[in-house]
């Protein structure tokens, strides 16, 4: 990607003809869906016309598209690389054992080969930036009306990208990365945790781990997870299992820990028609599928989970072609299940299955 893609350029400052492909080019499948997809995007911009939609409603659209665009175009280069969100206060001042604790989170991020995606602003996201060092962070920063300035870590970086909308910018916080940390925060940090939690919980985004940490001792995250306890779980308003989505902790190990085992043994899903698709790093035994069999039967609306081979509409992913499969008729309701047959699978690789 071009360096003069800077931080400080909007998408409509990019150079439209940087993005044409090759001339010549046949269409594979892949090409020749894309181009029905964006053939599709043409009519609706026609319809758009035809409505005489208004100039705000237009304005929207457009500004939205732009954004959406270069953004997708800034993170395609590290599609392939783990990442990390990580949410907290803006405010949390430097000499704060928060900060800190955020910055030896983005080091061991980091080392672990994962990079740290912030709202690229200071406190919280100052310190996982700093902690994770300018080639490992990118960030996603917003306009508002007080001018809410990047942090000196990736100020000016080809990886950062500023819009002017919170809907495409949370759209980039959960759809690109892997991962989500939240440190002691303000609204904007619980409306991120509760956001992440409901598409997680609703199957509007795959399954990743969500870690809530604080410091040593801190009552942030236990104070509003005894909450839960009390007013969602024990009035029935969530399933039980759905404390499965989310850990709480005051202990950094941990917090990393969750994070990296998590992708131990399993490494992504999908769907393909009516069944859903676990990829995982390694087979699991015969004796592991009978007990995942026998634990998670309810979460099955028919079969059994079953041991898969690679699907000709996985032929788009290259880079998982040579992972193991397994495959479930998996109810789409019980996603804290499904998180526990997860940790299962993750679990057995200690186990030396």
């Amino acid at each position: 990607m071009s360096t003069m893609f800077g931080a400080n350029l909007r998408p409509e400052d990019d150079d439209p003809a940087a993005s044409r492909p090759p001339s010549g080019k046949l269409l594979d499948h892949d090409a020749a869906q894309r181009a029905a997809l964006l053939a599709d995007l043409r009519l609706t911009v026609d319809k758009l016309e035809r409505d005489e939609a208004s100039r705000g409603d237009l304005k929207i659209l457009s500004r939205a598209l732009k954004e959406l665009r270069y953004a997708f175009k800034v993170f395609t280069p590290y599609r392939h690389t783990r990442k990390i969100t990580v949410f907290g206060s803006a405010r949390t001042p430097p000499d704060h054992p928060d900060y800190r604790l955020a910055i030896e989170f983005g080091r061991r991020m980091a080392q672990a080969g994962w990079m740290v995606v912030t709202g690229a602003g200071g406190g919280i996201m100052e310190g996982a930036h700093v902690g994770a060092g300018q080639a490992m962070s990118m960030g996603v920063n917003i306009l508002l009306p007080f001018e809410q300035e990047a942090n000196y870590v990736i100020n000016k970086d080809q990886k950062l990208v500023t819009f002017r909308y919170f809907f495409t910018r949370k759209l980039m916080f959960v759809k690109e990365v892997h991962a989500v940390a939240l440190f002691p925060g303000g609204f904007g940090t619980l409306d991120e945790l509760f956001e992440v939690l409901t598409l997680v919980q609703t199957g509007k985004r795959d399954l990743l781990p969500i870690v809530c940490v604080d410091q040593p001792g801190g009552t942030y995250w236990s104070t509003l997870n005894a909450f839960l306890e009390r007013e969602l779980h024990d009035r029935r308003l969530v399933s039980p299992h759905d404390r499965a989505l989310f850990k709480v902790t005051d202990n950094l190990d941990e917090a990393v820990a969750e994070v990296v085992r998590f992708y131990s043994v399993f490494h992504s899903q999908r769907y393909v028609r009516d069944r859903l698709v676990l990829r995982l790093n390694r087979p699991p035994s015969d004796e592991l599928l009978e007990r995942l069999n026998e634990r998670y039967a309810s979460i099955l609306t028919s079969g059994r989970i079953e041991r898969a081979d690679i699907h000709p509409h996985e032929q788009d992913e290259a880079h998982t072609h040579h992972l193991s499969r397994i495959s479930l008729a998996f109810n789409r309701r019980d996603a804290g299940t499904l998180r526990m047959l997860i940790d299962d699978l993750n679990a057995a690789e200690g186990d030396g299955e």
